[in-house]
């Protein structure tokens, strides 16, 4: 705002800005809550990155990222999102929300992203962090049972999951933070029309060279 008036030949303060903008306009920032604590659980097995921050797939259901975010009801209580995106179009092939982060809401994720696609040929790799959920045997074993190939992050190293930090950023900003969520099935609405609708068929994306993703996907 301070700029766009200092185009326009005003010159006003920060401060006053500031004033004017809360007072006048009611306009307020969103903060974002804390980042909720939980436990960490020992590693089954830790695998190599296979992606080395290499976020593009020539091909449908060749690379997928996924990770877990958290999302707050409006009582505060903290609920987990568990999403996988495609490299191919970066679109969303699954996501669920529950309350508890564990390798059981991982696995129903991935199995949820499998069922969904009519066909997968080739390696598929599989990208996350090394998170607990991904790094425990009932995890490791799952996709080994179902022949994906896992890839993971170096530990505290976000950028080399940038696709999966950059979509969870997009879901907060452009849906979650902006509303107030009485029941958990509210929120489990909300996440599931902006993935499922918004994202994948309604929002363009520089990477698809502003098309959709179901529109890249089907080209």
């Amino acid at each position: 705002m301070t700029v766009y008036l200092e185009r326009k030949g005003y010159s006003y303060s920060p401060v006053t800005i500031h004033k004017y903008r809360n007072t006048e306009l009611e306009l307020c920032s969103i903060v974002r809550r804390k980042k909720p604590n939980y436990k960490h659980g020992e590693s089954h097995k830790v695998f190599e990155n296979q992606m080395k921050q290499d976020f593009t797939a020539d091909e449908i259901n060749q690379k997928w990222c996924t990770e877990f975010t958290y999302l707050f009801l409006k009582n505060h209580d903290v609920r987990y999102n568990c999403s996988i995106i495609d490299l191919h179009d970066w679109s969303i092939v699954a996501s669920i929300t529950d309350r508890h982060i564990t390798s059981d809401l991982a696995i129903r994720t991935l199995q949820k992203a499998l069922d969904s696609q009519p066909a997968i040929r080739g390696k598929l790799i599989l990208h996350s962090d090394q998170g607990s959920q991904y790094t425990s045997r009932a995890f490791t074993e799952f996709c080994e049972s179902v022949k994906v190939t896992q890839s993971m992050s170096k530990a505290g190293y976000p950028y080399d999951n940038a696709p999966m930090e950059r979509y969870f950023n997009t879901l907060k900003n452009e849906c979650i933070n902006l509303h107030e969520y009485q029941t958990e099935e509210q929120l489990y609405q909300a996440v599931e029309e902006f993935a499922y609708v918004h994202y994948n068929h309604v929002r363009p994306h520089r990477y698809n060279g502003y098309r959709t993703p179901y529109q890249a996907r089907i080209a």
